[in-house]
């Protein structure tokens, strides 16, 4: 998704009501004058609490009915502090080998009054986007880098860039969204779209406080937004997300339906087993009674024995690999794991279907778009219920999701290409628990013995989990270490023994942890008054209420979910 800069100056030199959307090139931009965008340069004593300013934000949006086009940004930035001279000195632009093209119009450093101190970057260089060895991702998404010279507070930069689509994805199909309030002072700011006019694009709005303009030129639609004097935007703390913020966002007229019948397309010859499959199933659901052991089996095989790696080359970013590819290569990412966990399950007489999902969620359902898919996980129907898996997240329990996935939304596909839109069970909030028990006996003279427990279920369980995911069991020195870690972690000077683990990885094993304490000093002597301390966290948010209170009174309600979650 691409975040279409926010709308733009309209001190700028403004092009005729009969013209079409702007043609930005290296040579410029025919719409706007940027020596009056220059005099808009504020004085830095007036801004304090800002460590730059944007003097202009802007976005110029072109699509064809295929789903081709051109997305073109600039932005206009002023240097307040030298941590604004670090953000803004080193620049990159991210774009797609297989489907796009990037030109860099400029990038150039300036004095308010106009003077150049650096007309293109210093240092220029193309290269694969980083990744972290953990988790690989191979893909054709090409970073652009830049090294601009001088930038230093006081000083003004300005860059232009264009990314031409020449491919997309899914024939049709585009998404943008856009930003207009910034965080930062922004004071020009404008927004154009440029599409055919015969194109019924989706547009959706929020919290606006212009209307745009609209108008029809040789058989193009060209909508504007166009703000100025756009204020740093205060957020209240624990306000709803949507509460803040004007934004908008465009797609085309695709529905949900159409992405799932080019998926079905792309995915529908993706099934089919080997016999050298087929053995490594059977020695997977050995010694499994029922359908449920054997798809609790054939989940952990797949989730945990197969590892995640990233493919997403060309048409393979969107189409998974054959299972016998996976097999053999005992990897694959959300797409290839899911599918073969599918077929698996599919040979084992079980319904399943792979579903499109957005793995931070915040997919928005009015505006159809394979743009907002950027990962897969599998559905399997049997005796009337639905059990959604993902096989990427390897410590979460056949029949649950991870977090973020819940509540969310996803598009099933079924083998006809037809779908349905569903939303993912979440946990009650009494589901994702966590406890810590201590219990024992206090001595006269403070001295405490007892067990201390730690355990979770549901979304709680998963740091439990984490932390107990090892490569070898620990030996009897790294035994003696951790429980003695956490007896002291309880009560100072303590020992402790009999450490009960677990293994993170064992999806059936309840995520708990104990140890014995001795000689823990649990209370200490106040004049012939014992003081217990309660070596459990407190929940209570005194300092937090506080500075709330200290706010004055509020413009948005409290959220409630964002002082603790659904968590109990």
């Amino acid at each position: 998704m691409y975040r279409l800069m926010v709308p733009f100056a309209i001190l700028l030199a403004a092009a005729s009501t009969n013209a079409q959307s702007p043609r930005v090139t290296p040579a410029g931009d025919p719409s706007v004058k940027s020596d009056t965008i220059y005099k808009l340069a504020v004085k830095p004593a007036d801004y304090a609490d800002q460590p730059y300013v944007y003097l202009l934000d802007d976005g110029i949006v072109t699509y064809e009915a295929d789903g081709t086009g051109t997305r073109t940004y600039r932005q206009v930035i002023q240097i307040l502090t030298p941590e604004a001279a670090e953000r803004w000195g080193e620049q990159s632009f991210g774009y797609s080998t297989d489907r796009e093209k990037l030109t860099l119009n400029w990038a150039r450093v300036l004095k308010p009054d106009g003077t150049v101190i650096s007309e293109k970057p210093v240092h220029e260089q193309e290269s694969m986007a980083p990744v972290a060895m953990e988790a690989p991702v191979y893909s054709d998404e090409m970073i652009h880098r830049i090294s601009l010279g001088g930038v230093a507070p006081g000083t003004i930069v300005d860059y232009s860039y264009t990314v031409r689509t020449l491919k997309p994805v899914i024939p049709g199909d585009f998404f943008s969204s856009w930003s207009v309030t910034t965080g930062r002072l922004t004071r020009r700011s404008r927004l154009i779209v440029d599409v055919p006019a015969s194109l019924h694009s989706r547009i959706e709005e929020h919290h606006l406080t212009v209307a745009r303009t609209e108008k029809v030129v040789k058989g193009r639609r060209i909508y504007t937004w166009a703000r100025t004097e756009i204020p740093k935007l205060d957020v209240e703390p624990l306000a709803p997300d949507s509460s803040y913020g004007e934004s908008l966002a465009i797609s085309s007229p695709i529905s949900w339906g159409d992405i799932a019948k080019w998926y079905a397309g792309l995915s529908k010859d993706r099934y089919t087993l080997t016999p050298a499959i087929d053995s490594a199933l059977s020695r997977t659901l050995a010694g499994s009674k029922t359908l449920e052991d054997s798809l609790r089996a054939v989940h952990r095989w797949v989730a945990q024995d197969f590892r995640y790696v990233s493919l997403s080359l060309g048409i393979a970013g969107f189409q998974p690999h054959f299972p016998e590819e996976v097999f053999r290569n005992n990897y694959g990412d959300c797409k290839d794991k899911a599918t073969f966990f599918i077929a698996l399950a599919r040979r084992m007489g079980v319904t399943a279907y792979p579903v499109l999902l957005n793995s931070r969620g915040g997919v928005d359902t009015t505006m159809p778009s394979g743009g907002q898919f950027d990962h897969m996980i599998a559905a399997v129907d049997r005796d009337g219920k639905r059990t959604y898996v993902d096989l990427t997240a390897e410590i979460v329990p056949f029949g649950s999701l991870p977090p973020a996935e819940q509540g969310e939304f996803g598009l099933l596909v079924h083998p006809d290409g037809t779908s349905e839109q569903i939303t993912f069970p979440s946990e009650p909030a009494a589901g994702n628990k966590a406890e810590i028990h201590l219990v024992g006996s206090l001595t006269p003279d403070g001295m405490f013995a007892g067990k201390w427990t730690r355990e979770a279920s549901g979304a709680q369980q998963y740091a439990l989990r984490g932390s107990m995911v090892k490569s070898t069991k620990p030996d009897s020195t790294e035994r003696a270490r951790t429980t003695l870690a956490i007896a002291n972690a309880i009560f100072d000077g303590s020992a402790g023994d009999s450490l009960q683990l677990f293994d993170g990885r064992d999806l059936a094993a309840e995520p708990k942890i104990s140890v014995l304490i001795r000689h823990g000093k649990a209370a200490s002597d106040a004049g012939g008054t014992e003081i217990l301390t309660i070596p459990l966290r407190s929940y209570s948010y005194p300092s937090f209420i506080s500075s709330l209170e200290a706010r004055g009174p509020r413009k948005m309600p409290i959220d409630a979910e964002k002082v603790w979650g659904p968590h109990t």
